[in-house]
């Protein structure tokens, strides 16, 4: 069964949130509610989520900093500014800082609910990467994803874990990009609250033993202190 979607929902207005949180469940998203900025700021901080619908009149940090903040974090999450406010300069900075839509309040139930479709949808088309097929080579390595196995410089081969061979073609995916950790536990491990960054670091240490000339000296896989790792190849 594939995973539900999960939308951060943060709204201070207890009746407003609780019937947003009952439309969006029986949608069937999986719904994480936060009541102010801070809280909303510290679970984008430990969780994964698809969507993110962010009132602007919050206590703690309002709905344009959080927004803001998230974008510092090079995360890219979308995000659905709700706002009582109806005048074009709020949108507008809203939308500036990041937000990548906006509704003002009392907005059309159905309405929202498309919106957040489409959202999710946007995002999901732009994070498909172009995908690579079942065999890739780099350098004097050869990786055969579906069998799990590997042929390095030396001619070696190596079984690869179901993970390191699903990290593995994450990585290649997104060639010369940094992906986010937060991206990879989410794909790879398939977690919402994640494990230590430890976990990939390992994984990205083995990658280094097998592939590289001089695993000191990474050529292909590097680790991006503080936002993800990455695959290096020149075009």
């Amino acid at each position: 069964m594939s995973q539900k979607l999960s939308i951060l929902l943060v709204e201070d207005e207890e009746n407003l949130h609780e019937a947003l949180r009952l439309n969006l469940e029986l949608e069937g998203y999986e719904v994480t509610s936060a009541y102010d900025g801070a809280q909303a700021l510290e679970k984008v901080a430990s969780e994964y989520f698809d969507l993110i619908i962010l009132d602007v009149m919050l206590p703690e940090a309002d709905g344009i900093h959080v927004t803001e903040t998230i974008r510092v974090r090079n995360n890219e999450v979308p995000i659905l500014i709700l706002s009582a406010k109806n005048n074009s300069s709020d949108k507008v900075l809203g939308l500036k800082k990041g937000a990548d839509d906006y509704m003002t309040k009392p907005f059309n139930l159905e309405e929202l609910l498309l919106r957040v479709h489409k959202l999710i949808e946007k995002n999901k088309k732009l994070q498909d990467k172009e995908t690579v097929g079942n065999t890739y080579s780099f350098g004097k390595n050869q990786v055969d994803f579906k069998a799990q196995e590997a042929v390095n410089k030396n001619g070696e081969k190596i079984q690869l874990s179901k993970k390191e061979a699903m990290l593995l073609k994450l990585l290649i995916e997104n060639k010369n990009e940094v992906v986010p950790r937060e991206k990879i536990l989410q794909t790879v491990w398939g977690y919402n609250v994640y494990p230590t960054t430890r976990t990939i670091d390992n994984f990205i240490l083995n990658f280094r033993k097998y592939f590289e000339e001089d695993s000191r000296n990474p050529i292909y896989f590097h680790s991006v202190r503080g936002v993800g790792y990455k695959y290096t190849e020149e075009n």
